[in-house]
């Protein structure tokens, strides 16, 4: 028996024998980056999520802690019924199985209402004090992020180093871009496939465990420059235009709108040279070559902004000359 068929055993156990559940039936709903799992089970009481995170790999504390802080900010996000921390076994409310992604895909005329219902989630986050529950979003961490692509895409799946006079510039740039900014609560991964539409109607919010005190722009550039849903350049400077006016008005940024697309747009390459690099990772290391389909959109993306500030030219020509003709070499 593999060590996943034990964990499966191991969690059914737990809802049948310690919960005392009926089950009508137990199907997986989805795995995510990392090594948690998520069963989706019917009950004589209706449909649950069961979350399975191996203690080893997984602490499902911050998950815990941060569900309690974003309902506190009345944000959408699952109900913990039990918990077997141990285990890392918990019993969650079931949010259905349509996206955010899923409903733009089958019916792309939705975007303004939905995107509209994801800046209502959103602007509850960016209207609480700095919690000192949650971690800061600070330049170690985001040097740590960077090196995700230096490491993971640039070296090991290009064979490619970055030269060291682009890289230090490059970090420079984005971790004081980053840092200049409000400092809010951030989510990290406020994009098209964690906002779930409940009962295809209410968003609601899930995957917020990795949630940080970080820059204001960060959760809009995961939103609107998703690296699974692109949207053209003046429809997303347009809806970012109206929030940021929403911002204006609640006095929660004090700047001119081209510092804030500026913010926004530099943040955007910080988080997209992430994305790239936890997307090789995924398939370097953990098997999981599905997500490779998500690195051109994302590189595009990272390509459109070194093309609009002149600090990045020396990157965008590294990018030309070296890394995306070895790319496509692949």
């Amino acid at each position: 028996m593999s060590i996943d068929d034990i964990r499966a055993q191991e969690l059914l156990n737990w809802l049948q024998n310690d919960l005392n559940l009926s089950l009508n039936s137990f199907q997986l709903a989805s795995s995510d980056a990392s090594f948690r799992r998520y069963f989706r089970i019917e009950t004589i009481d209706g449909s649950f999520i069961v979350m399975d995170a191996p203690p080893v790999q997984e602490d499902i504390q911050p998950f815990i802690r941060v569900a309690e802080l974003f309902q506190q900010a009345q944000i959408q996000v699952p109900k913990i019924y039990q918990q077997q921390s141990e285990q890392g076994f918990l019993l969650l409310e079931d949010f259905g199985n349509q996206s955010l992604l899923a409903r733009l895909e089958s019916n792309s005329t939705q975007a303004n209402v939905i995107y509209g219902q994801a800046f209502d989630e959103l602007f509850k986050l960016h209207q609480q004090a700095p919690a000192a529950e949650l971690p800061a979003y600070d330049a170690k961490l985001l040097t740590t992020e960077l090196d995700l692509f230096y490491i993971w895409f640039s070296e090991k799946l290009l064979g490619l180093q970055i030269p060291v006079k682009i890289k230090t510039s490059l970090n420079t740039l984005l971790i004081q871009n980053s840092l200049e900014q409000p400092q809010v609560w951030v989510h990290r991964d406020y994009h098209s496939r964690n906002l779930m539409l409940k009962n295809s109607e209410y968003l609601g919010v899930i995957d917020f465990q990795d949630a940080v005190i970080g820059a204001i722009t960060y959760d809009l550039v995961s939103l609107l420059r998703d690296c699974y849903i692109s949207w053209n350049s003046e429809q997303v400077y347009t809806w970012l235009a109206e929030y940021f006016f929403r911002l204006t008005q609640a006095e929660l940024i004090n700047c001119e709108w081209l510092q804030f697309k500026r913010w926004f747009d530099l943040m955007g390459l910080q988080r997209h040279l992430k994305a790239i690099g936890i997307f090789s990772r995924l398939h370097l290391r953990d098997h999981k070559s599905s997500y490779l389909a998500d690195i051109p959109r994302t590189l595009a993306y990272v390509n459109a902004v070194c093309a609009d500030y002149m600090e990045l030219k020396i990157l965008q020509t590294w990018l030309h000359e070296v890394l995306l003709p070895r790319y496509k070499q692949l």
